[in-house]
């Protein structure tokens, strides 16, 4: 009982690793300009390292410490989480358009008629050979990082998995790995919510003082301390790992030696096996496509905050799936069921998700309006809109959204012709913008204020949210009993080995490309791309409803 609790703190700050990536995956983004497509691929990257070995080392599962392994995986988990916050330490401070000039930038996007075009690259400026290579070192650590993090958690599962199962007696172990797995599902529960609160603080939070801030946490602009959560799990995992260096090897005989092949095509032949972990690859896609977007998507789709997004998925979705894992697990260990009872389970959490997850494809609002992207009048305004900032020499890429007294975003002051900025005295932040040519009302100029104009769409989050929970403690019923159909259908000497072979299906066939394929489908509903030395950076505006649908 000892290593189980063990086992399931370790876990739970593995996953705290893993999963705080993807509830900061939408900041990162925009802090170092990266598609959806890009932060798929590092946020599944984990899986690659992870992959390479998972077979081989299960198949020598009963051969060596195990204990000692899963110690020594702990520790690379750790060096990984330290290194994914690496970049913030390599980087200069964050930079971002702002319309009054700072300690960081003398440029101003308000309308400044009398200037001359020489201001049309405000964005150009961090265009330097060396940003650009500041750019990939970024990435370089952070997906070695990443493959470091999937070699070091190889032994955990597996090794964790066979040794509780091969000591716990028959009727107690479906309930050891059901409190295994539903920490499985608090870890990136936590995670969420860790990020949840470092997102809270503004990223460079030690080189800046917090006066020299001009952003709060709603603005678009916003970038949180992603790299904290990183150095907090890391040194949780590096806590756990210790307990594991003095467990006992002790483990019954082996019957009979195996070989490699003749197990591995043993398993591969069973249908049984076979089904189940197909039929668990197809939920685990979705699910890995999900975890790492579904705070952006509720970002995008709903106006939240990152740090309110996560802290949804965190204290909401998560404990759902929880609650069905142990619901699953509860079922099964009361009434002792058969196999045939088991799949028939899995079939009827399935359906009932599918019910309840259909109306999530109507819940949500089209983009606001922005003026020159999603939106104009007609041809009669577009020309309006040329005319109405041409004498302003707006910078081409300026992002410093504003919300107009007519409800039309505008992508900077300068794009709604405004030529005065009232500031705050008190604490220096932008009150609204005055004077601006574009926002008209019964022909006087209009005003604006500094921000999105939001998707309009809170009264429909509710409801989206008890759906979405709802299906998904209904899918993850059919966690546990999906388990016992591969733990009790095979040989009993080949089931660490056989949950080896489960998580490296699960692993090339969902978790790998998942997120990847979830990333390239959010990026085809872009709509404006940010450009960084002349290539797509991180996307501005989404078509929202072609990224809800899709």
């Amino acid at each position: 009982q000892f290593f189980v609790f063990c086992h399931g703190l370790l876990q739970l700050s593995q996953l705290l690793v893993s999963g705080y990536l993807k509830s900061s995956i939408s900041t990162i983004e925009r802090r170092y300009g990266l598609s959806s497509q890009t932060s798929g691929l590092l946020a599944s990257f984990n899986e690659v390292g992870n992959t390479l070995l998972i077979v081989f080392i299960s198949y020598f599962g009963s051969r060596v410490h195990r204990p000692r392994f899963i110690g020594c995986g702990a520790i690379l988990v750790s060096l990984a989480g330290f290194l994914m916050s690496l970049p913030h330490f390599i980087t200069g401070p964050y930079e971002y358009d702002q319309s009054v000039a700072s300690m960081f930038s003398n440029t101003t996007d308000l309308c400044q008629p009398g200037v001359p075009g020489s201001r049309g690259n405000l964005s150009d400026a961090g265009c330097t050979p060396h940003a650009a290579r500041e750019n990939h070192e970024v990435l370089l650590v952070m997906f070695i990082a990443q493959a470091l993090l999937g070699i070091g958690g190889v032994p955990i599962q597996p090794f964790g998995i066979s040794y509780i199962d091969d000591f716990a007696s028959e009727r107690n172990s479906p309930l050891y790995l059901g409190i295994l797995f539903s920490v499985t599902v608090i870890g990136p529960g936590v995670a969420f919510m860790l990020g949840s609160a470092m997102l809270r603080f503004y990223v460079d939070i030690d080189k800046v003082a917090g006066d020299d801030v001009q952003l709060t946490s709603k603005d678009p602009r916003w970038v949180g301390a992603w790299w904290l959560g990183f150095l907090v799990a890391a040194s949780l995992v590096a806590v756990s790992a210790v307990p594991y260096f003095f467990f006992p090897r002790e483990m019954p005989k082996e019957v009979g030696e195996r070989d490699f092949p003749v197990v591995l095509l043993r398993n591969l032949r069973h249908p049984v096996f076979l089904l189940v972990v197909l039929a668990q690859v197809n939920l685990s896609a979705m699910v890995a496509g999900l975890a790492t977007f579904m705070g952006k998507f509720l970002e995008r789709q709903f106006s939240l905050t990152a740090s309110l997004a996560n802290m949804i998925i965190g204290a909401v979705n998560i404990p759902g799936a929880m609650v069905g894992i142990v619901v699953g697990g509860a079922i099964l260990k009361r009434f002792q069921m058969s196999l045939q009872q088991c799949s028939a389970m899995c079939v009827l959490g399935m359906f009932l998700c599918l019910l309840l997850a259909f109306p999530l494809l109507f819940l949500g609002c089209p983009t606001q309006k922005v003026a020159g992207v999603t939106y104009s009048e007609s041809s009669e305004f577009e020309h309006y809109a040329l005319e109405c900032n041409l004498q302003c020499n707006c910078p081409e890429k300026a992002y410093n959204p504003i919300c107009g007294s007519n409800n039309i975003e505008y992508t900077s002051p300068c794009s709604a012709g405004c030529t005065v900025v009232n500031i705050n005295a008190d604490n220096n932040s932008v009150l609204n913008y005055t004077n601006c040519s574009c926002i008209s009302k019964n022909g006087l100029a209009g005003f604006a204020k500094p921000g999105t104009c939001g998707t309009g769409c809170s009264h429909l989050f509710l409801p989206f949210v008890v759906l979405s929970c709802l299906a998904g403690i209904l899918a993850s019923i059919s966690h546990t009993p999906s388990f016992m159909l591969i733990l009790r259908s095979i040989q009993p000497e080949d089931k660490s080995f056989a949950v080896g072979i489960q998580f490296m299906l699960l692993r090339v066939l969902a978790w790998m490309p998942g997120p990847v394929l979830y990333g390239s489908a959010i990026d085809t509903t872009c709509i404006l791309w940010e450009k960084k030395c002349d290539r797509k950076a991180a996307c501005r505006y989404y078509d929202n409803n072609l990224f809800r649908q899709r």
